[in-house]
C-alpha cells in the first residue's frame, strides 16, 4: 500500500520505521529530518509511569507501563545502540519542602515507591550524601538517550525504502496530501504533526517545556532525579558523557520564546541545590517546546476517513509512543481487514450477478 507518514518527530520516526516493513511509506517534514525542533528532540525522555501518575490518569499509567515493555525490543532493533536504563528515579525535597513532598507521595495513583532516609538516598547516590533527608525512590522508573534514538532511527529510515520529503508543509484533506502544491493521493496517511496539526484539531493546545543541557564532569548522578520545587517539580535526567538536561515538567503557555531569565535561575540553582558540581557546569543548550495537549491531557488515536491522527501525548511522549504507535497500528490494521472482507464481499455479490445473466442468457 502507499502510505504518507506527517511528522518526523517521535511518533512519525516511529511509525514509518514500523510501516516500510510492509508498505512503501513517504515520510513528511516541514524542517529537516533532524527535527531538532520537535518535543521529542528537546525532552529529557524520562520513563516514569510512577511519578507521572500524580496527574495522568490510570489509562496513562497502564499505556506507560506497557510502553515500558515494549521500548527495549524496538531499542534492539536499531542500526547502533541507545543509552537506555531502568534503575528507578529519586524524588527529593529540601526541609522546607517537606509537606509538597507528603502531598506528592499520596497524590502518587501507582504504589510501587518507598520512602527513603538520609542514609538510603546516599546508598542510591552517593554523591549527594547529607543534602536530603527524606525522599521517595520510585524502583521501576527509567530514562533513554532521546538524541541518539533520533539518530538511530533517522539512519534506519534512510537504509530503509522509506522517501524523505523535508522542509516541505503538508495539508490533508481526506486520503489527498498536498505537499508545495501538487495533490497526492494515498491509500492512508498517518498525521503525527503534535502541535502543528492545530488546524485541524481546534481543541488541541501547546504546553511550554523548558530545559537546560549541560555538561557537568564534576556531577555523577546515575538516576534521574526530581526535586519538589514552590512552582514546579525540576527534573534532572542523567546523559551519557557527562550531560544532564534540567527542566521543568510543564506551564500552561503557548509561547515558542525562548528561555526566561526567571526559568533558567530556577533550573540550573535548583539543580546546584541537589549537587554543587552543577556550579562549575558547561552550558550547552537552553530550550523551549511546546508539547501538542488535548483538554483531558491524555492521547488519542483515531480514525478520520483514510487518516488516522495521533496526538495529545502531553508532557508524555517517551512514556506513551510505542503504545500510541501500537495502537495506531491495530487500528489500521483492523481498518484494512474490514474493507478486504466489504471487497471481498462485493466481489462474490458481483460473482453472482454474472452466474444468473449467463443463466438469463443462455435461457433466452
Amino acid at each position: 500500500m502507499k502510505l504518507a507518514v506527517v511528522g518526523a518527530g517521535l511518533l512519525g520516526k516511529l511509525l514509518a520505521v514500523q510501516l516500510s516493513r510492509f508498505h512503501q511509506v513517504d515520510l513528511y517534514e516541514q524542517t529537516s529530518l533532524k527535527a531538532d525542533k520537535s518535543a521529542g528532540y528537546i525532552a529529557a525522555a524520562m520513563l516514569a509511569p510512577t511519578a507521572e501518575s500524580v496527574i495522568s490518569s490510570e489509562l496513562v499509567v497502564e499505556l506507560g507501563c506497557h510502553s515500558m515493555t515494549l521500548w527495549p525490543e524496538i531499542l534492539k532493533k536499531l542500526p547502533h545502540a541507545v543509552f537506555y536504563q531502568q534503575t528507578g528515579s529519586l524524588i527529593l525535597a529540601h526541609n522546607q519542602d517537606r509537606g509538597d513532598l507528603h502531598s506528592f507521595s499520596q497524590r502518587l495513583k501507582a504504589k510501587n515507591f518507598e520512602f527513603v532516609t538520609s542514609r538510603q538516598i546516599t546508598d542510591l547516590e552517593p554523591e549527594i550524601a547529607g543534602r536530603f533527608h527524606q525522599g521517595l525512590y520510585l524502583p521501576t522508573e527509567g530514562q533513554l538517550d532521546n538524541r541518539a534514538l533520533y539518530i538511530a532511527l533517522n539512519q534506519q529510515i534512510m537504509a530503509s525504502q522509506v522517501e524523505v520529503f523535508a522542509n516541505t508543509h503538508v495539508e490533508i484533506d481526506g486520503n489527498t496530501l498536498t505537499a508545495s502544491g501538487a495533490k497526492i493521493d494515498y491509500d492512508w496517511i498517518f498525521d503525527c504533526r503534535g502541535i502543528g496539526a492545530k488546524p485541524q484539531i481546534k481543541s488541541l493546545r501547546g504546553v511550554r517545556g523548558e530545559v537546560a543541557r549541560v555538561y557537568a564532569p564534576q556531577v555523577n548522578l546515575t538516576r534521574p532525579v526530581r526535586l519538589m520545587h514552590p512552582r514546579y517539580p525540576i527534573y534532572i535526567a542523567p546523559k551519557p558523557n557527562n550531560q544532564y538536561v534540567i527542566g521543568a515538567t510543564e506551564i500552561e503557555s503557548e509561547s515558542d520564546k525562548p528561555v526566561t531569565v526567571r526559568s533558567a535561575l530556577e533550573l540550573l540553582s535548583a539543580a546546584y541545590s541537589v549537587h554543587t558540581g552543577f556550579a562549575e557546569a558547561e552550558i550547552l543548550e537552553l530550550e523551549s517546546g511546546l508539547r501538542p495537549s488535548l483538554p483531558d491531557n491524555e492521547p488519542k488515536v483515531y480514525l478520520e476517513g483514510n487518516t488516522i491522527r495521533l496526538n495529545g501525548l502531553y508532557r508524555h511522549g517517551y512514556l506513551l509512543a510505542p503504545a500510541i504507535v501500537e495502537q495506531a497500528l491495530t487500528l489500521f490494521n483492523q481498518a484494512n481487514q474490514l474493507s478486504h472482507s466489504y471487497f471481498t464481499h462485493v466481489v462474490e455479490l458481483n460473482r453472482n450477478v454474472v452466474k444468473e445473466l449467463n443463466v438469463l442468457e443462455a435461457i433466452i
